[in-house]
């Protein structure tokens, strides 16, 4: 198609032209017919759309946005790059009215903005009690405005709605390589000044080129005056009232901030149990999650959605039955939590029970009975510990035991999943024989989203004492921190970085680490122990966007051995760059606290890994020499809004469609898989048309170089039986999987999870 200007003059297009400036719009149209240059993207096409959404006494802006939507509606299967063109074109529509917004307000440059935003309380005073203008006019120097063609639709109107910063009656201030820059300045802040500058250009270049996303609380509050910066946070609920209550308003204060959270409940005494000496007083678990679901809706998420939590029970704990129904819709409304995410945590013992034969007895015990008689914790040990502990329990006649069938049991787990999506699965022995920093403590569960695995640890009273403070009579509660931990996430877009290029993926991973370990020194922190627990370990999670994009782009079929063969290689890639980032820091900046006798500096990491290349030799000696900076590195979130940023799939999974209508606002929006085309078309699977068990096998041998977990699904159709959605949770367990999160049933919509879209 030829560049010839005579081509796309038609009258209506003349007139917008003269309305926006000449050259500006006709150079838009120019850049659309050289790099669309297939007949279906012809501009006569784009046209003869446009005239029919045309109405009279229409104005720029209106004719602007009807362009925009011509090209969003001839977006389809056989044609999927108007998505781009669209975006082109919702670009220069935003940056038009960017720009009469600065001049209104006498904006001429970076700076002027950023002052001007602080005064407005849209900006951290930080970023200019940090940065002189000189550095601030260096820094506006890295903007590259035509990286927001790297947007599709669907990316950059989400940027544009929830992202920029906007001003307090909702007119956007900010354009997205502002935005990208300004998260970059927040997260270059603390690094030395010689070097500050080299950081905040790496860190926008990794964002800007959407090769790395941070998570959603990350793009949304880095550089405003609330920066909260970190997606979830767990606490281990204590068996006591004053423990629970304050784990309620530890929930509480993590809403209000946009976190989300997950709770661990295995300590809580059953229904039935003792208090104080008096049999049956307990009210048992279920009563404390109808409080927690009320928190949940009374403090949401900034006002956006309600707040999001999951819970995590055992899977011998005596109010297990009850708890497995707390969402689906039949039985007492008194006994349900609907807001509230139900997880269990099972055993190796309940899986090699379940192959083996499920017409055995499975027993349920209460925690606060067992310690009682025992005068240990069953929840605090696992493995082999835990199964002879166990048996021990089962054993005893002083120990009040709930028996069920294991056959009855599965079937109320799989009941629940098919129904509601939950309980999310978490396999306690698998993620404890992985955790590097075992010398330090338990791992009882996961988050919200599956991901993160770290030592826990209850927050529990000391003393409390009546004291005179200037005169005033005041009550000082002194506890004891425990481990509240905190997830600070991003993801590599492995859709959009040239993998083959090693050394160019291990720059990506050195910056983006050192950018995580940065969001530790600059979180606004909503409670004073998380604050702690994150300083201590300086854990991050670092996961990835963009898997079906990338074995689609390299044609590489998502039911193939070619596909194990390759994210094996990858992921130890990443996983090396990752832990000789974190090295490197640890020699610049120190180590984390508990580095001492921690599976790093033993060994142990790289041999339970069987990592025994001359490589990985040279990196193990390292690290015991230098240290490593952070205590836990990698872990797979969803990223459900931030790949939609990337123009990317989600996380770890298959895409749904290759190509669907999103009805959005009254509208019906086309969504195709990124890059899909006549090459990558076959290599598109459709979520619910891949064999489960690949999905399975590529989850276990990307589990051997992630320290933590990944958020992985189901997708299962009505056609599963009882037993073969029973062999999807075995298989997962004999692959080494740590974590599964929805069972996502084509008949059943599931919520998607926020807080942690890295």
């Amino acid at each position: 198609m030829s560049g010839n200007r005579e081509m796309i003059r038609p009258q209506i297009w003349e007139e917008l032209a003269k309305e926006l400036g000449e050259e500006s719009f006709w150079g838009l149209l120019r850049d659309i017919q050289e790099e669309f240059t297939e007949e279906m993207y012809s501009l006569d096409i784009l046209h003869e759309k446009f005239k029919g959404f045309l109405k009279k006494d229409m104005d720029s802006r209106e004719k602007l946005s009807m362009l925009v939507k011509a090209a969003i509606e001839l977006t389809s299967q056989e044609s999927p790059r108007w998505e781009n063109i669209a975006g082109w074109i919702l670009d220069f529509q935003f940056t038009d009215q960017l720009k009469k917004e600065e001049k209104k307000r006498g904006l001429d440059c970076l700076y002027d903005k950023i002052w001007y935003l602080t005064k407005q309380g849209l900006y951290g005073a930080y970023i200019l009690e940090e940065y002189n203008r000189e550095e601030i006019e260096q820094a506006e120097e890295y903007i590259r405005p035509e990286r927001n063609r790297l947007f599709n639709y669907s990316g950059l109107d989400l940027l544009i709605k929830r992202y920029v910063i906007s001003t307090h009656s909702h007119v956007p201030l900010e354009s997205p390589q502002e935005m990208f820059l300004g998260i970059a300045l927040h997260l270059g802040m603390k690094e030395k000044r010689e070097i500050r500058m080299q950081w905040v250009k790496a860190f926008y270049d990794m964002l800007s080129r959407l090769e790395v996303t941070m998570a959603t609380p990350t793009l949304s509050n880095a550089r405003k005056p609330f920066h909260q910066l970190s997606s979830c946070f767990i606490d281990t609920v204590p068996d006591s009232l004053k423990g629970i209550f304050r784990s309620v308003d530890n929930f509480a204060q993590v809403s209000k901030y946009g976190g989300g959270m997950g709770m661990y409940f295995g300590k809580v005494r059953a229904a039935g149990s003792m208090i104080r000496g008096f049999k049956g007083a307990a009210g048992g678990v279920i009563r404390w999650l109808r409080i927690v679901n009320d928190t949940a809706v009374a403090v949401d998420q900034l006002g956006v959605r309600a707040g999001a939590v999951a819970v995590y029970l055992d899977a011998w704990h005596r109010d297990l039955p009850e708890f497995l129904q707390i969402r689906t819709n039949n039985g007492d409304e008194r006994m349900k939590a609907h807001d509230v995410f139900p997880a269990v945590c099972y055993p190796d013992l309940f899986w090699k029970m379940a192959e083996e034969n499920l017409d055995q007895d499975w027993y349920l015990m209460c925690p606060h009975e067992i310690l009682t008689v025992k005068g240990y914790s069953l929840e605090d040990c696992y493995g082999e510990e835990w199964e002879r502990k166990y048996k021990e329990c089962v054993e005893d006649e002083r120990i009040t035991k709930r028996v069920i069938l294991l056959k009855d049991l599965v079937r109320l787990i799989i009941k629940s999943v098919v129904e509601t999506g939950a309980p999310f699965t978490f396999n306690r022995d698998i993620v404890n024989r992985a955790n590097p920093n075992s010398h330090r403590g338990m791992i009882y569960c996961s988050n919200l989203c599956t991901e993160i695995a770290q030592n826990m640890a209850p927050i529990s009273t000391v003393e409390t004492k009546i004291e005179t403070k200037e005169g005033d009579t005041v009550v000082v509660n002194t506890t004891k921190a425990g481990e509240f931990v905190v997830c600070n996430l991003a993801s590599l877009s492995l859709g959009r970085i040239p993998l083959e290029n090693r050394e160019y993926l291990q720059q990506v991973v050195k910056t983006v680490v050192r950018a995580l370990d940065n969001v530790i020194d600059l979180n606004f922190y909503p409670l004073p122990y998380a604050k702690i627990t994150n300083q201590r370990y300086r854990s991050i999670g670092l996961g990835v966007s963009g898997y079906h994009h990338m074995l689609a782009k390299r044609k590489i079929r998502w039911q193939s051995e070619e596909h194990l063969e390759f994210v094996d290689s990858l992921f130890e890639e990443i996983n090396y760059a990752a832990v000789e980032a974190s090295c490197e820091n640890a020699k610049e900046k120190g180590s984390y606290s508990y580095f001492p006798d921690s599976d790093w500096e033993t060994g142990e990491y790289f041999a339970k890994r069987n990592y025994t290349s001359a490589r990985w030799k040279e990196l193990e000696e390292k690290v015991k020499k230098q240290g490593m900076r952070n205590g836990y590195l990698l872990a797979v979130a969803p990223t459900s809004s931030t790949s939609i940023i990337a123009g990317t799939t989600a996380g770890i999974d298959p895409v749904m469609n290759k190509y669907f209508l999103e009805e959005k606002k009254g509208a019906m929006l086309p969504r195709v898989a990124p890059d899909l085309s006549m090459d990558t078309y076959w290599y598109y699977t459709d979520a619910y048309h891949v064999d489960q068990n690949w999905s399975i096998e590529a989850c276990g041998i990307r589990q051997r170089h992630i320290d933590q977990a990944q958020s992985m699904n189901f997708y299962i159709t009505n056609e599963y039986t009882m037993r073969q959605v029973l062999n999807l949770y075995l298989k997962a367990w004999k692959c080494g999987v740590k974590t599964v999160y929805y069972v996502r049933s084509k008949s059943l919509e599931v919520e998607e999870c926020t807080s942690c879209s890295s």
